[in-house]
């Protein structure tokens, strides 16, 4: 399942309607994204994220459907906030449950490394010397590279 959305989401509410009523489920995976107060040394007051409503739902379905396609998921869940949020503030919520925890595991890690790549959203930072946009890390896209042949 994938949300995006501007509002607050509870992770705990959301792990527990996901595991509702399927107790075959044995390993469950959760990773949640929060906004820091620092980035690269500088403060970060707030962070608004910017997307395309429409192209964003499509590619993060697009990479749902590959983790479903390489690990036997049960059930998963993307929520991906936009908007401005400050520090503090959840961005992302990635639940994956299968019948073992070690698919749980790959596919949270995956989704976490191809939404940080592959999924369009912007990122402007807000800190005491101004704005500026986040440019893509290197580290991010070794990350999702050693996924490629998965």
């Amino acid at each position: 399942m994938i949300r995006v959305q501007q509002h607050a989401f509870d992770a705990g509410d959301e792990l527990r309607a996901l595991k509702e009523g399927q107790s075959h489920i044995g390993g469950t995976v959760m990773f949640l994204g929060t906004v820091r107060d620092m980035s690269g040394g500088q403060d970060v007051k707030a962070m608004t994220l910017e997307h395309y409503p429409g192209m964003t739902e499509k590619a993060l379905e697009e990479i749902e459907a590959e983790a479903k396609r390489r690990w036997p998921l049960d059930a998963s869940l993307i929520i991906h906030r936009y908007g401005r949020l400050e520090p503090g503030e959840d961005i992302v919520l990635v639940i994956t449950a299968s019948a073992h925890r070690e698919a749980a595991f790959a596919a949270c890690h995956f989704l976490i490394d191809w939404l940080k790549t592959k999924a369009p959203f912007w990122k402007l930072e807000e800190g005491d010397d101004g704005a500026s946009w986040v440019a893509a890390k290197e580290s991010d896209d070794d990350a999702a590279q050693r996924w490629e042949k998965g």
